[in-house]
């Protein structure tokens, strides 16, 4: 058999071998370290033999992907462990998710968090016996006399209606189609994290389970970080931080729908003042759309057709109008208000557009699930040699957003499906180059993520990653063939013909309430200062003998436009001061004698004990310069 390696290599082996056999061939370390083998884009354990001639490369612990396989396996040891507890208790499903595994599992009688140590310790017992897992295939007609003691696993096979397979370790065994790591010794570190309950396949109308959360790596190091991590964003949870700041609130009364409180509404008009002002400077107009439309205008989008359990509706006049799911149509509309020549383009239409969707009560989670939220939609109307150029000026204006937050991010570009699409494929092609070449010319990487673009057109997703290591999909630059079609956008070319169009949908922030949420854990409530809903916490030492002085100090701040608290309780100085600290406001100032009779201040930044004395007009010089530079250190 002849298998092709990665580097173009080509090697020749004899029929039978399995994927252990080949890496030995290759090296005794490489022999170590593999978990599983690709052959011809299919995965395989590694101990199954190979069956054909084709590309090969084997996945070692090095490999990002090789988590997957790690907590896929681990996920098996879980329900091991507990059927050696719980005789009696049923397994349900339990795959590998991103940042660990689970396993929904039927319990005769209820757990709770103290049963995961006892868990746990099972596990270890059985990762230590290193136990081969194996992959066994067998009949539809003898799996489910395999399983037929477990009603949730004979229900899977039913729907299979065909050949499956299980995986074995010791007396333990469970459906699956794999692949998995060679034995339980491979599983060396991991943790059970916490307990939830969860319907059967999701659905409220089934049995809820008893869902156990796991995480697992092949390093004691890795598996630390991550609980940190865990730890950190619980400490971050925006839900917590909202209310303790002042920010949003969440009312029984709107499930869904935030309020927004003062501190909130300070950050949240920071951010759409920025927002206004970055695209004013670079040729965008705005708009504001209507949040009811007719049912009509959504039939002419397709949204009545394949988005309607989405929406919300309601009546006027007789009639049925829809409150707008997103913008688009709006803007729509906008565009063929007017004739548009060749020279009026590009058109760049920027709208903070208010949009309803409906969404289950259950997904609901403070301000990153929610069924109220102002989009910060922008709708560029092209012509095709134009395409290029507004790519490449939209990802460097995307870059300027993410870079002010200190966000960074990957780029992940969408391509047409091979199936379900609209448009000529010369255009999709064309399309797709020219978010490539957009890319290229700014010198950004991109992963292709073949076959995952919209219908209608193919997309570049913004990945950022905050600073708990996790991945927000925010951004997105989309190229959409449909509406223009649907709405029959044109604008006269200069031969005096009509043209359509390209349409490219984008937004940065992509929800603003969603957007500061991340920053709220992002930053851990504690905003770099042009963003802080309260800048400056002013303390006079004396309620009294220092009042004047500080009100004078107060005074010429906001002038410069300093959003200034001064705090002149009858409370001691250092309660005060802690009070600063816990609020996280960025400048604490301090006015006594000394700073009175030198025309000085005394400062301390947020989360630091040191202390600075600068004269009054210095200070102000600094806080001033720092809000207008929007800098993320002080």
């Amino acid at each position: 058999m002849k298998l092709t390696l990665l580097n173009g290599q080509v090697l020749e082996v004899e029929k039978g071998v399995n994927g252990f056999d080949v890496a030995k061939l290759l090296s005794s370390t490489l022999a170590k370290k593999s978990l599983v083998y690709r052959l011809n884009d299919k995965l395989y354990d590694l101990r199954t033999p190979l069956i054909e001639d084709g590309s090969f490369n084997l996945i070692t612990s090095d490999d990002q992907e090789a988590l997957e396989f790690l907590n896929h396996t681990a996920s098996h040891l879980l329900a091991h462990a507990v059927l050696n507890l719980y005789p009696g208790a049923l397994i349900g499903f339990g795959p590998a998710i991103k940042d660990g595994f689970y396993y929904d599992i039927d319990f005769l009688s209820p757990i709770n968090d103290d049963d995961l140590i006892k868990i746990e310790n099972e596990m270890n017992k059985i990762a230590k016996s290193n136990l081969p897992i194996k992959r066994v295939e067998l009949s539809y007609e003898d799996a489910l006399i395999k399983f037929k003691n477990n009603p949730y696993k004979i229900e899977l096979i039913k729907e299979i209606n065909g050949d499956v397979s299980y995986y074995e370790q010791g007396d333990f065994y469970d459906l699956c189609l794999g692949p998995h790591l060679p034995s339980t010794s491979y599983i060396k570190h991991f943790k059970l994290t916490s307990l939830a309950g969860a319907y059967w396949r999701g659905d409220h109308n089934n049995k809820q389970l008893t869902r156990i959360y796991g995480t697992s790596f092949f390093t004691k190091e890795d598996l630390e970080h991550h609980l940190y991590l865990l730890e950190e964003r619980k400490k971050r949870d925006h839900r917590r931080l909202g209310k303790e700041l002042g920010i949003f609130m969440i009312s029984e009364y709107g499930p869904g729908f935030p309020f927004w409180l003062n501190n909130g509404m300070i950050i949240r008009q920071e951010l759409e003042n920025f927002w206004y002002q970055k695209h004013e400077s670079v040729g965008y107009q705005f708009i504001k759309t209507p949040t009811l439309l007719s049912k009509e205008l959504w039939q002419v989008s397709g949204h009545y057709e394949n988005y309607k359990e989405n929406m919300y509706f309601s009546e006027v006049d007789e009639h049925e109008f829809a409150i707008k799911p997103m913008n688009c149509p709006g803007s729509l509309l906008v565009y063929k208000n007017s004739l548009h020549s060749y020279k009026d383009l590009p058109l760049r239409v920027g709208e903070l557009g208010l949009v309803h969707r409906k969404e289950a009560s259950g997904a609901l989670s403070g301000l990153f699930r929610v069924r109220a939220f102002t989009q910060d939609d922008a709708h560029i109307y092209c012509r095709k040699d134009q395409l290029i150029n507004e790519l490449v000026d939209m990802i460097k204006l995307f870059d300027e957003f993410y870079t002010l937050f200190g966000l960074s991010y990957n780029l992940e570009l969408s391509t047409r499906p091979k199936e379900k699409y609209i448009g000529d494929l010369k255009v999709w092609d064309l399309s797709e180059d020219a978010l490539k070449e957009a890319c290229s010319r700014v010198n950004k990487k991109y992963r292709i993520n073949e076959g995952d673009g919209a219908f209608y057109g193919p997309k570049l997703d913004f990945k950022l990653l905050d600073a708990l290591e996790r991945v927000w999909q925010c951004g997105t630059i989309q190229l959409d063939m449909n509406l223009p079609e649907r709405f029959e956008l044109f604008f006269i070319n200069e031969h005096g013909e009509k043209e359509r169009p390209i349409m490219i949908h984008r937004a940065i922030y992509g929800s603003i309430e969603r957007f500061i949420g991340i920053l709220i854990e992002h930053f851990a409530g504690a905003f770099p200062t042009w963003l802080s809903p309260i800048q400056v916490s002013l303390l006079p030492v004396h309620h009294t003998l220092h009042l004047d002085y500080a009100l004078k100090v107060s005074k010429l701040l906001k002038e410069q436009g300093v959003r200034v608290e001064l705090n002149n309780e009858e409370e001691k100085i250092s309660y005060r001061l802690r009070s600063a600290q816990v609020r996280k406001i960025p400048y604490t100032l301090v006015v006594g004698d000394k700073e009175m009779e030198n025309e000085t201040v005394t400062y301390r930044l947020y989360g630091n004990e040191k202390q600075v004395s600068l004269s009054l007009s210095d200070f102000i010089k600094l806080i001033v310069k720092e809000i207008k530079d929007k800098s993320l250190s002080k």
